[in-house]
């Protein structure tokens, strides 16, 4: 062999055992790769908890929606693992996988805003589904049914915890955190120190409500404590006892929160303004309000009736 041929030679073993210690080195890197289920507990304890007053939604959604998942590492995740997921949830719950994808993209965000992971993000540049806003709520008949399957519940705790939610319209993850020390059985009034938009909240207790708070036990600190050990204190997820109430109810396609739109649908057929509406239910905009519109036409065609009367002068009246 020359000497040129072996320096040659030299420097393709050399770059050989460059590649293989390369290669090597990413091995060790992808094993010692945290996995998406490793990072989620990471971004539900240092990030969602101290952030987020929905972070028991996100870990809902990561147990039920995100199991193929669970076990891949994060740089194997990829765009159709998560497409595959939206699509599947979407064929049904189209706003509902979108708040799925979100989930996704966030945790993947974090874990570049914590240092602990770097690459693209696998939940960009999936198509949302087309949503349309929801303004689901119970009728007069569908509230008796589930009035009648609410009494027929054994625990106190939950029966009183739908009636407050009903008849407050207040968001569930306020009901659930309401404490006695925010409520003013003299005024009939519930001071929520902050709700999801960040800002606090004084509700009017109708009578029903306010009776029906005297006559609960306040041996603990919150409305609805826990009836097991937890780290909060307070009843976590009444999902399970909202499904077997719908059922002895036979209400379909209902859920939690369209008991605050129950309440907000039935202030617009009785009457109510969208300002007033609004303020009931803590809107922090007119959009979040405007659902509303179109079930208060009540009071527009009595509005409209009665200029028409004065323009005409009544004159075209029988």
């Amino acid at each position: 062999m020359s000497i040129d041929d072996a320096r040659v030679h030299a420097a393709n073993l050399n770059a050989s055992a460059a590649n293989g210690e390369s290669a090597a080195t990413q091995r060790r890197d992808v094993q010692a790769e945290m996995t998406f289920a490793d990072f989620f507990s990471v971004y539900l304890e240092q990030y969602a908890k101290a952030r987020k007053k929905t972070w028991r939604d996100d870990e809902h959604k990561f147990k039920v929606h995100l199991l193929p998942l669970h076990k891949k590492k994060m740089s194997g995740v990829t765009r159709q693992d998560v497409a595959r997921i939206h699509i599947q949830i979407g064929k049904n719950q189209p706003a509902f996988a979108n708040r799925v994808l979100a989930l996704v993209s966030k945790v993947f965000n974090v874990a570049v805003e914590f240092g602990m992971w770097e690459g693209t993000n696998p939940a960009t540049r999936i198509r949302h589904f087309k949503e349309q806003s929801r303004d689901r709520f119970l009728s007069s008949e569908e509230i008796q049914r589930f009035l009648n399957a609410l009494a027929e519940e054994p625990s106190d705790v939950i029966r009183s915890f739908f009636m407050v939610s009903l008849l407050t319209g207040a968001r569930r993850a306020n009901v659930l955190a309401m404490r006695w020390d925010q409520i003013d059985l003299d005024r009939s009034v519930w001071k929520i120190p902050e709700t999801k938009n960040g800002r606090p909240v004084t509700v009017p207790l109708v009578p029903m409500v306010a009776e029906l708070l005297k006559s609960m036990d306040q041996g603990s600190d919150w409305v609805f404590p826990s009836p097991r050990s937890s780290a909060s204190g307070h009843l976590q997820e009444p999902r399970k006892a909202w499904e077997r109430i719908l059922a002895r109810a036979g209400i379909e396609d209902a859920h939690i929160h369209d008991l605050r739109r129950t309440m907000g649908s039935w202030q617009a057929i009785t009457g109510a303004s969208l300002p007033v509406i609004g303020k009931s239910l803590g809107h922090a905009s007119q959009q979040a309000t405007a659902i509303y519109a179109r079930l208060n036409l009540d009071p527009v065609r009595a509005a409209m009736e009665k200029a028409t009367d004065a323009m005409m002068g009544n004159k075209f009246k029988s």
